[in-house]
């Protein structure tokens, strides 16, 4: 993966290994809405996948095809996997939670299905450019 050309998706990366890693302040904002924390996980990985599918657009100037689709899903699905269980063997701040990572995988999923749609939007109009 190219820095420049993925420069969104590494950033994005980035700030999810950021957040996963560092402590949680004991009264955060919006602690008291029930879940929080499972829709944070959800909204953070659905948005990495549209992240990931607009740099492969940007880059490749064409549409994505369906294998790269389960390439973005694994993707945010393993680095969700692979936070958690840095949350719960590498850091004294934070704990891994399996049903976090379940988020994660929901999000990805929800991510690629929105992805797909967008994609398949793009793809009508550049038909109907053509």
């Amino acid at each position: 993966m190219k820095l420049k050309e993925n420069f969104l998706t590494v950033l994005v990366t980035a700030i999810i290994i950021t957040l996963s890693t560092i402590p949680i302040p004991e009264k955060a904002p919006m602690s008291d809405v029930p879940l929080i924390d499972k829709w944070v996980h959800m909204l953070m990985y659905m948005g990495l996948v549209f992240v990931m599918w607009f740099d492969h657009v940007v880059r490749n100037k064409r549409v994505a095809k369906r294998k790269h689709f389960l390439f973005m899903f694994l993707y945010a699905t393993l680095l969700g996997g692979l936070m958690e269980l840095v949350q719960a063997y590498l850091t004294t701040c934070r704990s891994g939670d399996w049903i976090d990572f379940e988020a994660d995988a929901i999000g990805a999923a929800i991510g690629v299905g929105l992805s797909l749609l967008v994609n398949k939007i793009w793809e009508e109009r550049i038909s109907a450019q053509n």
